[in-house]
């Protein structure tokens, strides 16, 4: 799998005229890695997603998987939002089978997938509960599980924790970080948090707000396997100071938007 993004540009009409929402990004995505694009908000970074994923188009430059362009939503790539999106008059067995069903899966095979992805994610024991008697982290392992039970070639996450507790947020990091090892998925993740983004990612980029630019990139080196005791370690706070200094930089330097 190869995700690549050349020279995008993102353009919005405004009353004061055009809104220059992403300029020139350059970004790529290998099988198997684990990348974080952080920023602040006004950074552009949920609009980016949304190109990626194809529920958008750019203004200018091309976005390409696997040397196809990107022109609209494709099963080769999943997506996971904030909210969970989740069909409240379904179970959480028939949510998960829900993209299955849209590509064609044979019955009995949709339905096994469904399962396998639900054990996966440990919520085997509520496939027939309904996502309103889910906590909100149950319903994102749910989401998570619906998005993987599709094999797709990438997986996009857009804040996908944002919603969620202090408590609730650090399980599910910990939770997406053993998927990923467990699963092999590919993932390109949004955040504007940036612990959350050196504790997840191998490599991060930067961007900053008016308009979003890719400022600069990073190789998180830090072990693969990781839980929360990394965030003692001196390197993981380097790396965390290296950014919101960059972040801090960026925005001191931009004027205020009036």
């Amino acid at each position: 799998m190869h995700l690549e993004i050349k020279r995008l540009y993102k353009q919005f009409p405004s009353n004061q005229g055009t809104l220059v929402a992403l300029k020139d990004i350059n970004m790529h995505v290998e099988t198997g890695e684990f990348v974080c694009a952080v920023g602040a908000s006004g950074s552009g970074k949920s609009t980016l997603l949304r190109l990626v994923a194809g529920l958008d188009l750019p203004t200018s430059g091309h976005i390409s998987v696997d040397g196809i362009d990107v022109t609209g939503p494709g099963s080769d790539r999943g997506m996971v939002f904030q909210r969970y999106t989740l069909y409240p008059w379904m179970t959480v067995q028939k949510n998960v089978e829900f993209g299955l069903k849209l590509q064609g899966v044979h019955k009995n095979e949709y339905r096994e997938r469904a399962s396998y992805y639900l054990d996966v994610v440990g919520l085997s024991q509520f496939a027939q509960s309904y996502p309103k008697e889910l906590s909100g982290g149950m319903k994102q392992r749910v989401a998570i599980a619906r998005s993987l039970a599709t094999h797709p070639k990438i997986l996009l996450m857009d804040e996908p924790f944002g919603a969620l507790d202090v408590q609730t947020k650090e399980t599910m990091q910990q939770f997406l970080l053993d998927i990923w090892e467990r699963t092999g998925s590919t993932i390109l993740m949004i955040t504007h948090d940036v612990e959350e983004a050196v504790f997840l990612s191998q490599r991060i980029y930067v961007l900053t707000a008016r308009p979003g630019t890719i400022q600069q990139e990073l190789k998180i080196l830090l072990p693969k396997a990781r839980d929360y005791t990394i965030k003692r370690q001196m390197k993981f706070h380097h790396y965390v100071d290296e950014i919101l200094d960059l972040l801090r930089e960026r925005a001191i330097e931009m004027p205020v938007a009036v």
